[in-house]
């Protein structure tokens, strides 16, 4: 029996609005003809007008390329979230919300020619919201399950987390056992894209998908001020103008490890790397 092909996986970081989704829309299939993309993943938490995701949003980012859906603090924003949770097998939440929890915090995928990619996404516990399970204990129950080279050819993990410590830490936890760890949440992509000491792809937060111009987060920069300056209730709104496409790139070997990994970066005001 022929060896399996090794894979070119693509995840992208959090999708914020329209700008964001506008963003995967205009880039995202001319990225997967030019670099052979096989898989895409995505953090789209914050694709539904900034907050939350909903099935048209979901099924906007699937015809455009998107095979994998994953979420964070922003899960419950939508009413009809739970319910797509339970039916929609390409929408994950965090694995490490307590028992009983609507949806899955992991599930393999077939990503073509017989492959299969696992995708697990964690959330983390500092400086986020409370009642959440430990993401590495929650990591060693998965590692029970996820095996490259048995049950699955590639796992990409993403840690929707605040700190870089906390991501970095978990990050070791997957080396060697894991394809790629990168992170979300923060929004802004960091210059550590690295090979790890075991052959695991990492990066501590891939950036957002979303306008960098005027905004705070993606978010309108005028309210994000008024936040920080003033009293009262200042309702956030996503910023308008052209949207950047951040994401990691990684080239995978026959074992599903990490030969190779680049931060993508384009379209908007950031200096462009693909």
């Amino acid at each position: 029996m022929p060896a399996k092909k090794p894979l070119n996986i693509l995840f992208l970081g959090d999708v914020v609005g329209k700008p964001g989704r506008e963003a995967i829309t205009s880039h995202l299939p001319k990225l997967k003809k030019d670099l052979k993309i096989d898989f895409v993943v995505c953090n789209a938490e914050n694709a539904a007008g900034g907050f939350g995701v909903t099935q048209k949003v979901c099924k906007e980012l699937y015809d455009t390329g998107v095979d994998v859906i994953t979420l964070g603090n922003h899960t419950w924003d939508k009413p009809e979230t739970p319910e797509q949770l339970e039916s929609d097998w390409r929408l994950l939440r965090p694995l490490n919300y307590p028992p009983n929890t609507p949806g899955r915090g992991y599930h393999v995928y077939p990503a073509g020619e017989g492959r299969q990619v696992a995708v697990v996404n964690l959330m983390g516990r500092l400086f986020m919201e409370p009642g959440l399970d430990c993401p590495f204990q929650a990591s060693q129950k998965a590692l029970e399950t996820l095996r490259m080279g048995e049950n699955c050819d590639a796992i990409i993990v993403d840690i929707h987390a605040e700190t870089g410590s906390e991501k970095r830490c978990l990050g070791a936890i997957w080396d060697g056992k894991a394809s790629l760890v990168t992170g979300s949440h923060t929004h802004i992509p960091t210059a550590d894209t690295m090979i790890m000491p075991a052959g695991t792809g990492y990066q501590t937060d891939a950036g957002m998908c979303g306008t960098y111009d005027n905004s705070s987060l993606g978010m309108s920069l005028d309210v994000g001020i008024a936040r920080f300056t003033k009293k009262g209730k200042h309702k956030l709104s996503t910023a308008t103008g052209e949207g950047t496409l951040c994401g990691t790139f990684v080239k995978l070997n026959a074992k599903g490890l990490c030969e190779e990994i680049r931060p993508i970066r384009v379209g908007g005001i950031l200096s462009q790397a693909v």
